[in-house]
């Protein structure tokens, strides 16, 4: 149990410490401890058989002794001196090793382990040296920004509470920064906690920035010593914002297209590449000297063709920096003629054109009735199957959505034309009378029967086709009678009629009406036709003129020759007269 030393053992231990001696071969020896841990001393001495206690003691600046504990070898017994700094800190085992809990800065002493005999006193040194890792270093007081060229403070980068003091080091990019005139300025700071001992270093850094040093990371170290030799510590990393002024403007077209056409909304950018940017820029418009003062940004609407042309921009301090870019924007114009609803006659002319005019070449296409056409209508006699709805339309191919269309609705009217056909059936029991009519606006068909016969049928009707339909009816006529056909439309009425004999008395039958197609055979067979008669009767021309230029050489014919001639006249005369009287 621990106490206090005696009086009476004082005085004892006062007499003999000026007899104490160091054990030979007994040199300084030092315990590393860590701030916080306890520190634990060997006494590294024999113990006597003759030993009487053994005592610790630390010395302080000026040598003089402080005893700190008392172990008496009889007793067991542990005392422990009133040192305030030392209270319930201190531990004495039993081979004299000396404890102490939670280590200070201010136990860095030299502490003397002693054990005295009845007529000797040996003495051991050990030398405690405490350290005190330092916190992880951190950079504050950062800049905002850092200006290209300029000297400007980065940051401070502390470290807390070490022992002994720790050195500070800068890097950038990995590499140590070393103090440059006018260009790397350190400056180092160091405060002393008054009740721990412990230092706070501070190392400042001004630094003079260049383009360079965009996105370069910059740290700090703190290196520092422990009980296990030297240590580095790192903070982390910062990146700091660069301000440089802008060296280069562009511009660009929002929102990025391939083409632009008529109508469009587009937006021009300007951009600087400063660090930060510019805010406001001038915009210089085609055919407008005076520029626009806007944001990074100026708009323009439904824009047209005259919009064409160079666009500029600079910046507002500094005209000559500035960007350019050709805008061009394309347009598409159609114009058909006639377009709309056209009514024409049948074998009218109708000349029709579409004219285009464009930016670039653009392709055309003419439809009819949703059916595209191999090339353009041309119309030099207008038939009633040329009527529809025509459709021309554009586009460029390289513009997107650029397209126009106009239509024309071509109405071809024309008066009833009537052709009627018959026709006896094999069985010779009833006539098929046909009424073939052409019109438009489509005729209306009416008949009318004169005489006495039986009508089997005279509702049928074909389609009406491209103007053309037809209307029959079956009769069976017991005597001669006329059918009457008529068709009405809103521009005339015609009236055309057949004679049909009794179903008893046989007649030829008339050939049916042909079709488009048959006609448009026949139409190139009547060509051909013609094309040979016109080539014989060329021939024969050409044969009369040889003919009459042999006569003319013919001009020595005899007399007896002339004379026979005229007597072949008078014989002629006489039996013209007689055939006169004879009738």
């Amino acid at each position: 149990m621990a106490s206090k030393v005696s009086p009476s053992c004082r005085l004892v231990f006062c007499l003999l410490i000026s007899a104490a001696v160091l054990r030979p071969g007994l040199g300084w020896y030092t315990v590393n401890s860590a701030y916080g841990d306890t520190i634990v001393m060997p006494c590294r001495l024999d113990v006597p058989q003759n030993l009487m206690f053994g005592k610790w003691k630390y010395e302080k600046p000026d040598g003089s002794p402080v005893f700190i504990a008392f172990r008496s070898s009889t007793k067991k017994s542990v005392q422990y001196d009133d040192v305030p700094e030392y209270k319930d800190r201190l531990s004495l085992s039993e081979n004299y090793t000396l404890s102490i809990a939670n280590a200070k800065i201010s136990d860095e002493k030299r502490f003397v382990c002693m054990l005295v005999t009845e007529d000797n006193v040996f003495e051991a040194p050990t030398l405690v040296k405490v350290f005190k890792q330092p916190s992880k270093p951190e950079i504050v007081n950062k800049a905002p920004f850092l200006e290209t060229d300029q000297l400007k403070k980065l940051g401070d980068c502390i470290s807390r509470d070490s022992y002994p003091d720790g050195n500070i080091t800068w890097y950038r990019n990995g590499k140590v920064l070393q103090p440059v005139e006018g260009e790397v300025a350190i400056l180092f700071k160091k405060e002393i906690d008054p009740g721990t001992q412990l230092s706070t270093v501070t190392s400042s850094l001004e630094y003079k920035t260049t383009r360079s040093d965009i996105q370069m990371p910059f740290t700090c170290s703190v290196t520092y010593y422990g009980p296990s030799g030297q240590k580095t510590i790192y903070s982390e990393q910062e990146i700091f914002d660069i301000y440089y002024p802008t060296e280069q403007v562009t511009i660009q077209v929002l929102p990025p297209k391939n083409a632009i056409k008529e109508g469009d909304n587009i937006t021009l950018q300007c951009l600087g590449n400063g660090n930060p940017p510019p805010e406001e820029f001038m915009f210089y418009l085609p055919g407008q000297p005076e520029g626009i003062r806007s944001s990074n940004t100026y708009t323009l609407t439904d824009v047209r063709r005259n919009a064409t042309g160079d666009y500029k921009c600079s910046l507002i301090d500094k005209r000559n920096m500035a960007a350019s870019t050709t805008i061009t924007v394309h347009y598409l114009d159609l114009s058909l003629n006639p377009s709309g609803e056209v009514t024409k006659q049948i074998g009218d002319t109708l000349p029709v054109s579409c004219t285009i005019s464009a930016s670039r070449n653009a392709t055309v296409v003419w439809m009819k009735d949703n059916i595209r056409l191999r090339s353009s209508p041309s119309f030099s006699s207008l038939h009633y199957q040329d009527a529809g709805n025509y459709v021309c339309e554009t586009a460029l191919q390289e513009v997107e959505g650029l397209k126009k269309r106009e239509s024309l609705t071509l109405i071809v009217e024309g008066k009833p034309q009537i052709k009627m056909t018959k026709k006896t059936d094999p069985s010779g029991l009833s006539k098929t009378i046909i009424c073939h009519v052409e019109g438009f606006p489509k005729p209306a068909i009416h008949w009318t029967i004169t005489g006495s016969g039986s009508v089997i049928n005279q509702t049928e009707e074909s389609p009406y086709i491209n103007g053309r339909y037809y209307s029959k009816i079956i009769i069976s006529p017991e005597e001669n009678v006329t059918l009457t056909c008529t068709a009405e439309n809103q521009l005339e009425r015609t009236v055309n009629s057949l004679n049909v004999s009794a179903i008893s008395i046989p007649e030829n039958d008339e050939a049916d009406d042909i079709s488009d197609e048959n006609r448009e055979k026949v139409n190139d067979q009547a060509k051909l036709i013609v094309g040979i008669v016109v080539g014989l009767l060329l021939a024969a021309l050409v044969a009369g003129v040889v003919y009459w230029l042999y006569m003319k050489k013919s001009k020595t014919a005899s007399k007896h020759v002339n004379k026979d001639l005229g007597n072949m006249e008078e014989n002629k005369k006489l039996e013209e007269n007689n055939h006169k009287t004879e009738a």
